[in-house]
């Protein structure tokens, strides 16, 4: 079965959140089982754990693979006239004027331990679109 792209967006044309909870625990398992080695998945570039130390929020998730760390969020945003890197957002006023644009975007939160270096996406998020009418 196949289906386009505007089948996601629902029957409104709302854009979804897109949740990577189960892929994260699943991982987690996997890591814990020895099936991964920790290589892999504690191997978060040196910008994202610098966004993380320095404007990431502070969570009270410990990291689940060192647990001596509580896991921190950083936020960043993609889209049509933005870095082809991304925009790391660090405050709510940032994140509100970015929703206001009528361009679609979308926001990456991403899990970070400064510790350890383990990162995972949490989850996708729609950001803008907001049509003058």
């Amino acid at each position: 079965m196949s289906f386009s792209v505007g089948a996601v967006r629902g029957i409104d044309g709302a854009r979804g959140i897109v949740d990577h909870r189960l892929a994260r625990r699943m991982l987690i398992n996997e890591v814990r089982r020895g099936r991964i080695p920790l290589e892999q998945v504690c191997d978060a570039h040196p910008e994202l754990v610098r966004a993380a130390r320095n404007v990431g929020t502070v969570t009270t998730t410990m990291c689940p693979i060192c647990e001596e760390s509580e896991l921190r969020l950083v936020t960043y945003v993609f889209g049509a006239r933005l870095p082809a890197h991304g925009r790391c957002v660090s405050t709510a006023a940032e994140m509100a004027t970015l929703n206001r644009r009528p361009d679609d975007l979308n926001a990456y939160v991403v899990e970070a331990c400064v510790e350890c270096r383990w990162h995972h996406l949490l989850r996708v998020l729609p950001v803008g679109g907001r049509r003058t009418s």
